[in-house]
This record gives structure tokens, sequence and C-alpha cells, in this order.
């Protein structure tokens, strides 16, 4: 027997066998299944899972407040209840000494495909009904798009969730210009997962359908192999300056669109006063962009008269504005599209996120799904979430935030649920200093990854495979019923019965659960849900009792819909873009009156501090792209057999190029140092030609495992976010930038190196009664 589930990587079927052995089987219905599932069985039941709740010894001892100790004391375990008094405890005292906004509610959306499970969702929840919380805006991943794309096209949900689907790419488009690629690795990857993975196949049919696609990326990995493929191995972070040089020649030799341009944009004569010079007295010619970029002038201006000359379809992926000055790509590419007069065409335009995703080009049904109501926050303060350490490190100090000032609240308590910072973050030497400075870290957490290392209360709670949940994801075809296929690890809780506990010690655990059960809530929700979609004419979903039966229900396809664009370009004014002047702006008056060096009013190349060939590169010559990781999701299943099995010297692996490793005296499979002034990581050496020469590769989500004593800090286990910069991609956005990093590599040659520690459990000491500080604590 079978137990039906699904993941942010796809749906899944559960078998328990003999002795509680689990195997996964991909859905019956998914042509290209993820290679992820292979990580769940062995991260189940893995030795870093959290069995008991565990306060830190020093907390403990003396009470809350700042501490350096975080990330290197024992934990006592104690029993829930004692768990439960003392954050309820610490909340309150917070509350009234403080306000709410001295808690921050810190939390990240990929705990667990389900829909009530959803540990931000729970979380906000019961603080908004505790009096509130300081939050976070936006994402990692997205952080600056979001808040640039509305400045330009109005939108950023209509560019990032209905963007033109792979089967009209497949029909109407000729030419892909992909920056950053397309990678196949991330396609696998939807929040609240996909039942049928269509993305791997639509890009195998690229080449039959006659489609080319220009790669341009300093990673060959970034397209597969399958389509037909010219290669444009990019200098990384010089996209923008290619982009300004592509359009450059579409200008001079009169290959642009100007009726489109005038039609449906505003703002072309001033950024073509920038690009032919007479700003600044610079064009932004192919001769100009060559040296930047590291590619062949003569190849920007034939790739150039290309794009002119069929239907070219322009995609950056997500990657490319995690990147100081990441909102200059984006705009540029937008910019370049427009040049070309082939937005809301179809096939033509522009695309962002292609290869990110899975849900990007994908033509499941747009439904939203059941959810849990968070309610409103009654504390108006939140953070861009890229700004955690600074948040923390800096209470007080004003900042810039989209044409806004404002000043980061002083927080005394995180309560974390859902994510894990010492993955997402930069500079994690840094991190650790501002994890020093609250009073209290409270972490939910199924494993004793390097948040929950990093904290003073630390309570288990269960993986989606010990819980019953609905699941689906954006533009899924099926809503699944999550089944509970194995009983909850040691005394693990789920998130809800924890803030449910809370909320009772602290006096409103009736509006939390409002008398529900999980399988009451699970019901309400769906049947709410259901009566929504009849009501609509969307769908008539079957009773809750026959859904959970069947395990699943097929969502109602629905018919293509005109994307956003093609409803603009047939008629501007009746159907205009939601920005100031109705149209695509490449120059936003908006934007260039807030006067921002890092943002100006029209796409820019301004220099990144850290790029090959400049006077920071004289150090550390090489260019680290940390990417999203091929095993796993972010930084879950680090433990899982997949990611296990890729790890080279029993470290990440980090990629490098034959010709680099040899002036290095470095070997395939050695274990090498690589640092720079914020830190150092030790990884297990790759070589491959299948990148630009100078550049390295290590991706990110190997869990931070510090080596005690070291400062800056070696990490054991190869996380690179010890060397990426936390700083904000611009002060319009300030969005994460931790793709590229200058550092340098060397082979170990220090002894015996230090071992791995994060594959098991920290110290726990026996539980003992809490000390008379505590018992007086308010």
């Amino acid at each position: 027997m079978t137990t039906p589930t699904t993941s942010h990587w796809g749906a899944f079927r559960v078998r328990t066998g003999p002795g509680g052995a689990l195997a996964v089987e991909p859905h019956p219905a998914d042509p290209s299944p993820s290679p992820l599932l292979a990580g769940v069985p062995g991260a189940l039941r893995h030795p870093t899972r959290v069995a008991r709740p565990a306060v830190r010894a020093g907390w403990l001892e003396h009470g809350p407040g700042p501490s350096a100790r975080r990330g290197e004391e024992p934990f006592v375990e104690v029993d829930w209840d004692t768990a439960l008094d003392l954050v309820a405890g610490e909340l309150a005292r917070v509350r009234a000494e403080h306000g709410p906004q001295a808690v921050f509610g810190g939390s990240y959306g990929w705990a667990s495909a389900g829909r009530f499970h959803h540990a931000q969702s729970q979380l906000h929840r019961f603080l908004a009904q505790f009096g509130g919380y300081t939050g976070s805006r936006n994402s990692y991943s997205l952080g600056t798009s979001l808040v640039l794309l509305p400045h330009v096209v109005g939108d950023a949900e209509t560019v990032l969730r209905a963007s033109t689907s792979w089967p009209v790419i497949t029909r109407h488009t000729r030419l892909i210009v992909a920056f950053g690629g397309i990678p196949a690795k991330n396609v696998h990857v939807t929040p609240g997962g996909v039942t049928r993975h269509g993305t791997p196949g639509h890009l195998a049919e690229l080449a039959a359908a006659g489609v080319e696609v220009a790669l341009v990326s300093p990673l060959r990995d970034d397209l597969p192999d399958g389509p037909a493929t010219d290669w444009h191995p990019v200098a990384p972070g010089t996209d923008t300056a290619l982009m300004l040089a592509l359009t450059h020649t579409l200008l001079t030799e009169d290959l642009h669109d100007r009726a489109f341009l005038d039609r449906c944009t505003t703002g072309w004569d001033t950024l073509a006063a920038y690009l032919d010079g007479s700003t600044d007295g610079t064009p932004k010619s192919a001769d100009w962009a060559a040296p930047i970029c590291g590619l062949d002038a003569d190849r920007i201006r034939t790739l150039a008269r290309r794009m002119a000359a069929t239907r070219t379809l322009v995609t950056v992926t997500w990657s490319l504005q995690r990147a100081r000055y990441g909102e200059q790509p984006v705009w540029a590419a937008i910019a370049l599209a427009a040049a070309l007069g082939q937005i809301g065409l179809p096939g033509g335009g522009f695309g962002h996120g292609y290869g990110s995703m899975g849900d990007v080009g994908d033509t499941g049904p747009a439904l939203r799904l059941p959810f849990l109501p968070q309610g409103p926050n009654p504390v108006d303060e939140f953070i861009p979430c890229a700004r955690i350490a600074d948040l923390l490190l800096h209470p007080g100090e004003a900042y810039d935030y989209d044409g806004t000032r404002r000043t980061y609240p002083d927080i005394r308590l995180v309560h974390w649920a859902g994510g894990n910072p010492f993955h997402h973050h930069q500079d994690l030497g840094r991190l650790r200093r501002a994890f020093a400075r609250p009073d209290t870290v409270v972490v939910h957490e199924p494993h004793w990854t390097a948040t929950a290392r990093h904290a003073d209360i630390v309570l288990p709670v269960t993986t989606a495979l010990e819980r019953e949940d609905l699941g689906g994801g954006r533009r899924d075809t099926h809503l699944i019923a999550m089944h509970r296929a194995v009983a909850p690890y040691g005394e693990a809780r789920d998130d809800h019965a924890v803030l449910a506990g809370l909320a009772e010690r602290l006096g409103f655990a009736e509006e939390f659960t409002e008398g529900r059960s999980p399988r009451e809530w699970l019901e309400h929700l769906y049947d709410g849900w259901a009566d929504s979609l009849r009501a609509e004419g969307a769908g008539d979903p079957p009773p809750f009792a026959e859904l959970w039966t069947a395990g699943e229900w097929q969502l109602p396809e629905q018919a293509p819909e005109r994307t956003l664009f093609e409803e603009f370009r047939a008629d501007p004014a009746g159907r205009p873009l939601a920005t100031p002047s109705g149209r695509i702006e490449l120059h936003s008056a908006t934007v260039a009156a807030l006067g921002l060096p890092d943002c100006p009013g029209h796409p820019t190349w301004l220099d990144p501090p850290e790029r090959l060939g400049t006077r920071a590169a004289e150090r550390h010559p090489l260019l680290l792209v940390a990417n999203q990781p091929a095993t796993r999701l972010h930084s879950q299943l680090d433990v899982g057999a997949p990611s296990l099995a890729d790890k080279v010297a029993d470290r990440e692996a980090v990629e490098l190029h034959p010709s680099d490793a040899a002036a290095r005296s470095i070997a395939d499979g050695d274990l090498v140092r690589v640092f720079n002034d914020r830190g150092a990581c030790l990884a297990g050496a790759r070589l491959t030609d299948r990148l630009r020469p100078g550049v390295v590769r290590l991706p990110t989500g190997a869990w931070f495992d510090p080596v005690p004593g070291t400062e800056p800090p070696l990490c054991a286990h190869g996380n690179p976010n010890v060397l990426t910069a936390d700083e904000p991609s611009s002060r319009l956005s300030q969005g994460c930038t931790g793709q590229h990093a200058l550092v340098e590599i060397e082979r170990w040659a220090d002894g015996e190196p230090p071992p791995v520690t994060v594959r098991h459990a920290p110290v726990l000491l026996p539980h003992r009664p809490p000390s008379p500080v505590l018992e007086n604590t308010p």
C-alpha cells in the first residue's frame, strides 16, 4: 500500500516496508520525476533530527540576554511543558517591556508544500494574534525584481507568474537569448509542488522545433545539451554591459522598432542618448562592452543582428538580479526586448525566470488553492528580508527602501519557523554576530541545522510525512491529500500544535485554533475553497471525504489566456500598464527622482565592486558563482542520498577550470581551501571545462559547519556564504547579492583537516530543572 503526498520537488507516493523501511515512488502522471525524491528516505530519520525540546545551556543558566556563545554551547533537553513555558514567558516579557515590534517573526515558506502546515502562515497568524510583530517582505530569490518591475511594467506578479508558455515558445520562437541560461537543475522545484514536470520535455523539444538558444552564462551547464546552443561565456556580473551593447547595435544599425517604442514605451530618447554616448561621452557599443564582458565585439554585433532578424525571446534568470546593481540586467533586458519591438507577440519579448522555477512557462490551471488565513499584523514594521543582519546589528539606523526612508526597530526576540537563514543569508560571520545580539532566539526545526544550533530554544517539529495536509503548487494540475506516512520522530510536534500550546499560555488559544483540530482545519479550508470554485464556475470539487480516500483531485483545465503584454500591445491606450505613463518605462521619472547613485532612472552600466579584471581581483583572482544546487532544495535534503553522493573529499564540491587548477597545483578530488577576507571554507575540487576560466562554482546549501576558534569563520563543509558579501543590490530594492564573490583557492596543506560535524547532533545534556534566574523571569 502506498501513501500519497507532495513536496516542493513534486508529488510522490510513500511505501513502508518491513522494519519501517521507507521507499518513495514518483507520481504515475509525472513524465520527469525529480531526482531529489531519492533524498527523502535518508533525511527522514537522520541522526540530525531534533528529538526533544532543547535549551542552550547558557541561556537556561543565566536567562535571556545577548550572547556570543550561540552556536558554541551545548543544549539541555527539556520536556514540552518547560519549553513552552519558557517561550511564552519570553514573548510576554518582550511585549510588556519593549512592545510587539521587538519580536521578529522570521520565517520562510519552504518548510513544507502543505497548505495548512505552512510554517510561515502558522507563525504569522500566531504572532498577529499575539499583538503583532516585525516581519519581512519579498524574498532572497526575487527581492530585487519584485521592487523594480512595478516601476518598469507596473506589476511584478504578471511578469513572473503569467509568462509565455512553453508550447507557445516551441511554436513561435526561433531564437531564445538566455541570460543566465535555462538551468534544468531548478525546474523540478516549485513552491507547493508540481505533479507533472513538463519543462524538461519542453526543453528537449526545442531543437526538433527549430528553436536555437544563445546561452549567455559563464557556466555551460546552465542549459541542457539537447537544444541547438551557441554558448557565449560572459564574464559574471557583466550581462548589463552586453545587453546595452546589443541595444546600441540595434540603435546604430537602425534595427530597432521605433514605431513600437513610440507607441508602447516611454523614455526611449533618454536611454538612446545614454547608449550613443550623448549623455556621458561613452557610446555603449560592442567595442566598449567586449573587454568588460570577455566576448568578441563582432560576435556581439552578430548576435544583435540575429535577434532583429527573427522571432526572439529575451529571458533572464532570477540569479542575475541576486547581485550588486541587480536591477540593471532585468531593466536592460526589458529595454533590449522593447527595442526589438516584439513584446506582446507570441513567442517574442521578455521573460524572467525560465529555468529558475518549475512553474515558469507552465500551462497548468492558475487557481488559488486552499490557504490558512494569517490575519492582519497590528504592527506595520517590516524589513526587506535580506536585511536581517542589519536589523539585528543596527537598531535605530535609517535606510532607504523603494522611495521610503525607514528605521530598523530594536529586536529583542527572534521567533523563526520554516526556514534556515544560515543557508539563505550572506557573510555568515556577520550573521553570527547579528544572532548574538537579541535576548532570545526561538527556532522550530526538524533538524539540527546551523540556525537551530544558533538558537536559545529549539522546538522539534514534524516533517510533511509525519502529519496530514493538503498540497499543491502554483499552476499545479492536482490537489494532493497528504496522508501521514510515518509516526513523528521522537517528541516532535507540528508547528500548529506548538503554537496552539503557546497561545493557550498567552490567553488566545480559542482565537488561534478556532476550536478545530488539524484534520478539522483541513476540511474547513477545503470546503471553503470548493464552495468558491463552484460559485465562480471554475470547477466542482468532490466532498472532502472523497478527496481524502482518492488521495488527489485533478484540477480543471483552463483555456489559455492572453498575457498582459499581448493585451497591452493590442491596445496600449485601452489596456495601459500600471505605470505612471501607462507604458513600459525605459526611463522612470519616479526612480530618477529618488537620486540613488546605485539605481539611476534608466538601465545603466554600474561596475560591480567584485568583478574579474578589476583591482579587487588582484588578491582574489577567481570569481565564485554561488548558485542553486542540483542535489537538494536550498539546504533541505543535504543529508539525503543525492547530496551526500555528490560530495568530494566529504565536503561540497567546488568546480574549477583545469587551467585554473593547474596554475594552483590542484588535482581533481583534492581538498581545497576557498577564501577571501570575509571567511573561508573547505571543499572538494572537481575539474571541468564546462565553465569559463577564472570562474569557479560552489553551490549553496551545504550545512554551515564553522570550525571552533576561527575568525573570520572557516566552514569545514563548503558553505559559500562565508565568502559572499552582505550588501544590498541597491538602495531601491535592498535585495540580496549572494550570487558572486571574488575568491582565491589553494590546496589544503595544513595537516589533518577539521572534520565535518554537522551530520550529527550537537552536545545534548540531560534534563535538569530551570534555574532560579528563570523561575523569576516574567
